[in-house]
C-alpha cells in the first residue's frame, strides 16, 4: 500500500495548497452589464460554456491524484481527499453548481472504468445534496445505472474486485443508495405536476429503483461477505475471519456487508415492517461496542431507526434505553463533528428527531433515564411533554411528524388512476400515523390515573370516576388497559433485539376488591445512605492499600 504523499505528487497537487479563485479558465472576467439585454445574454453563454466545458488545471490535478490513490489502494490518500479535498473543491467552486460531468472527466483519468464508477456516485450524490433544483428525470435513471454497474463490479466477480475504500465512504454509499431509492419513491408519487410524457416514461420502466432490485442489492451484499456468520462469531468471543471466506475477510467486503444490515433496517423501517427491521439485526449486539461500529453516522442511523422500531411495536422501555443510550453518546462526542458542517447538521436534526421520540416514549411509559439527557429533555421539551401529558392528540401528530422517517410505499402508484390524487405520496405517513394515533387513544387516560393512584393507598372507583368525570364502567375499562399497557416486552439478554421478557415499569400496581382500588408502590425508594457507606468503606480499603505498599 502506498504512502499518503509521494514527493513527485505533492509538487502536482498539494491539498494545503490555495488555489486562485476564481479558478482559470472556469470564471473569465468579462465586462460589467451594458444594459443590452442580447449582449448580457451572450456573455452570460459565454460564461456558462466555459463553465460547463473547462475545468481548472489543480480541478485536474485532484482528480489525477484520486485517481491514483483508488488505483494504488492508499486507503489514507483516498480518505484524505474524498472527506478534505473533494469536500473543500465544492464547497468553493460547486457549491450549487454540479462538478464535471463523467464524459469531460474521463480523458482526464485514462478513462478508468472502476474510478469514473465512483467519480459518479458523488456526482449523484453532489447533485441530490446541493443543486437547488434537485436531479432531474433522467439524472436519476443515471444514478440508479451506476449504482448497478458499481454493484456489480463488486459482487460478480470470481474473485475479490481489487479495491479498497474508507470506511466513510463505504458507509456513504450504502445510505445514499438507500435515500435516492427513497427520494424516487416519493418522486414518483407526485404526479399532479408531472407532463404526460414524464409519467410515460415512468410507467415504461417499472423496474427502476424497484423495491426488489434494492433488496436484492442489500441481501447480495451481506451473503457474499458472510457478515451474519462473522457477527455470531466474534460475538461468542471467535475469530470471524475464520469463517469470513475470501471476500468477508477483505475490509471492502466485511464493512459494505455490515452496513447492508443497517441499510436493511433502515428500508424495513421506512415500509413499516418493524419485526423484519429489528430481525436482520439478530447478530449484531447493541449493549456492547464492537469492531463494526466505526462510523458515527452509522452508529446514530442504526440506534434511530432501531429505537423507533421499538416504540412502534409498543416496546417503550426498549426504546427509551436504546434512545437514551445514542443521546448520550451524541453529548459526548459532539466535538467531534463541529468542524464537518454538513454532518454536523445531519447529526444535530437527528438529535433534535430522537429527543422528541423520546418526549414520546415517556409521556406514554414513564422511567427513569440518565440525568444528563433528562434535564436535556426538560430544557428543550418541557412544554411538549405537559401538553401530551394532558392528553392533547394534536401535539402527539405533530411531534410524530417531525420525528418519523419518510415513509414508503413498496410498489409504484397507479399512473391511469392516481392523476387526481395530489398525495398519493403521504399515504404511507397517514397509514403509519393512523396506527400510532390508534395506540395513544387507548392510553390517553393513563397518565392521569397514575397521578391518582399515586397520591392514595385505597381509593374507591366512584370517587376515581368522579374525579375523572367518567362513569365506573368505563373507568373499570381505563383501568385494565392501565394494566396491559404498562406491561412490556423488555430486552434483557442475547444479541436479537426480538428478545424479552415481560416486564412492568409502572412505579404503582393495584388491585380491585369489589369497588375499592388497593394501591401499592412497585419501586422501592433508593437508599442513599447505605450507598455512601459503602463508597467510604471501599474508600477506606483503597487508602490502606496505598499505605502498605508506600511502608
Amino acid at each position: 500500500m502506498s504512502v499518503m504523499w509521494s514527493e513527485d505528487f505533492v509538487e502536482e497537487y498539494n491539498p494545503y495548497k490555495t488555489y486562485p479563485y476564481p479558478p482559470p479558465g472556469i470564471a473569465p472576467e468579462y465586462e460589467v452589464h451594458t444594459g443590452d439585454p442580447r449582449q448580457d445574454m451572450e456573455y452570460e453563454r459565454q460564461y456558462q460554456q466555459q463553465q460547463t466545458f473547462i475545468i481548472p488545471e489543480h480541478i485536474k490535478l485532484f482528480l489525477t491524484y484520486f485517481r491514483k490513490c483508488i488505483a494504488e489502494q492508499s486507503v489514507y490518500g483516498i480518505q484524505d481527499a474524498y472527506e478534505n479535498g473533494f469536500n473543500k473543491l465544492t464547497d468553493r467552486f460547486f457549491k450549487t453548481n454540479p462538478w464535471p460531468d463523467a464524459d469531460v472527466v474521463a480523458p482526464i483519468v485514462g478513462h478508468d472504468h472502476t474510478f469514473l464508477i465512483l467519480y459518479k456516485e458523488l456526482y449523484f450524490r453532489h447533485i441530490y445534496a446541493r443543486v437547488p433544483s434537485g436531479p432531474t428525470l433522467e439524472q436519476r435513471f443515471e444514478s440508479y445505472y451506476n449504482y448497478c454497474n458499481l454493484f456489480n463490479y463488486i459482487l460478480n466477480a470470481d474473485r475479490p474486485a481489487p479495491l479498497e475504500l474508507p470506511n466513510q465512504w463505504l458507509w456513504d454509499i450504502i445510505d445514499e443508495f438507500i435515500y435516492q431509492f427513497q427520494s424516487f419513491s416519493i418522486y414518483r408519487c407526485k404526479l399532479n405536476k408531472k407532463p404526460p410524457t414524464e409519467i410515460d416514461h415512468l410507467r415504461a420502466h417499472p423496474k427502476i429503483w424497484n423495491v426488489h432490485s434494492v433488496l436484492n442489492v442489500l441481501h447480495s451484499l451481506v451473503e457474499k461477505s458472510s457478515i451474519n456468520r462473522q457477527l455470531e462469531v466474534y460475538t461468542n468471543g471467535g475469530d470471524p475471519d475464520s469463517v469470513a471466506g475470501e471476500f468477508g475477510q477483505l475490509s471492502l467486503y466485511k464493512m459494505l456487508g455490515y452496513f447492508s444490515l443497517i441499510g436493511l433496517l433502515r428500508l424495513h423501517s421506512l415500509l413499516g415492517d418493524y419485526y423484519q427491521a429489528l430481525k436482520v439485526l439478530e447478530n449484531i449486539d447493541f449493549n456492547k461496542k464492537n469492531m463494526y461500529s466505526r462510523v458515527p453516522a452509522c452508529q446514530i442511523t442504526t440506534f434511530y431507526y432501531v429505537g423507533f422500531a421499538y416504540m412502534m411495536m409498543r416496546r417503550y422501555q426498549d426504546a427509551i434505553r436504546t434512545f437514551s443510550n445514542i443521546l448520550l453518546y451524541i453529548q459526548r462526542t459532539k466535538q467531534m463533528f463541529q468542524t464537518k458542517a454538513q454532518m454536523y447538521d445531519q447529526i444535530t436534526k437527528m438529535n433534535d428527531k430522537m429527543y422528541t421520540l423520546l418526549a414520546i416514549c415517556l409521556v406514554l411509559h414513564p422511567i427513569r433515564i440518565d440525568e444528563s439527557v433528562h434535564s436535556q429533555l426538560r430544557e428543550k421539551f418541557a412544554d411538549k411533554m405537559l401538553r401530551m401529558q394532558k392528553g392533547d392528540i394534536a401535539e402527539f401528530e405533530a411531534n410524530f411528524g417531525f420525528a418519523c422517517p419518510k415513509f414508503l410505499s413498496p410498489v409504484p402508484p397507479n399512473y391511469d388512476t392516481t392523476l387526481s390524487i395530489t398525495d398519493f405520496h403521504k399515504e404511507p405517513f397517514q397509514l403509519q400515523l393512523k396506527v400510532f394515533l390508534e395506540e395513544v387513544s387507548q392510553q390517553i387516560h393513563i397518565p392521569t390515573i397514575r397521578s391518582y393512584l399515586k397520591l392514595y393507598t385505597t381509593l374507591p372507583i366512584s370517587k376515581l370516576a368522579t374525579f375523572m368525570d367518567i362513569n365506573e364502567d368505563e373507568l373499570r375499562t381505563h383501568l385494565m388497559c392501565f394494566k396491559h399497557k404498562m406491561k412490556n416486552v423488555v430486552w434483557t439478554k442475547g444479541t436479537s433485539g426480538l428478545e424479552g421478557e415481560f416486564q412492568s415499569a409502572s412505579e404503582v400496581d393495584f388491585y380491585i376488591d369489589r369497588d375499592m382500588i388497593h394501591i401499592a408502590d412497585t419501586k422501592v425508594a433508593r437508599r442513599y445512605g447505605d450507598f455512601f457507606i459503602r463508597q467510604i468503606h471501599k474508600f477506606e480499603e483503597i487508602t490502606k492499600s496505598l499505605k502498605s505498599l508506600n511502608a
